[in-house]
């Protein structure tokens, strides 16, 4: 009985992670629309996150494994706090909504990875389950 309510429980936990995915994607077409803010914010933060990913390719490891001195940025780069702070300073200071929108996207790709299952690693580079 337990498994199939922490099946169930991710099962929701992943739906709500989609449908934040697309509350973000609409609001990044919304700025989009609004504003003039080119193609590098959505690209570079919206893959930026996965860069981590470079840095832990080696070859000796096992399937789905991250090099372990890759971990760390990759766990602060697929957390929510990093585009929340980013999305916060460039309100508050006024920077170009190229920022927010670059937010929006790092939010995004945060999003998408947890939806798909996707999430922190362990200190040795596997998911955590």
């Amino acid at each position: 009985m337990e498994a199939v309510l922490a099946r169930s429980l991710r099962s929701y936990r992943r739906l709500g992670y989609g449908l934040l995915a697309v509350a973000l994607l609409g609001l990044i077409v919304l700025e989009y629309a609004r504003h003039t803010v080119g193609w590098w914010p959505p690209v570079a933060f919206g893959a930026g996150p996965d860069l981590a990913l470079l840095l832990g390719a080696s070859s000796g490891l096992a399937r789905g494994q991250l090099h372990p001195r890759a971990v760390p940025l990759y766990n602060l780069l697929h957390r929510f706090w990093g585009p929340l702070a980013l999305g916060v300073i460039a309100v508050a200071t006024g920077f170009s909504t190229a920022w927010v929108v670059g937010a929006l996207a790092w939010a995004l790709h945060v999003a998408i990875d947890r939806a798909v299952g996707y999430g922190l690693r362990t200190p040795d580079g596997f998911q955590r389950s």
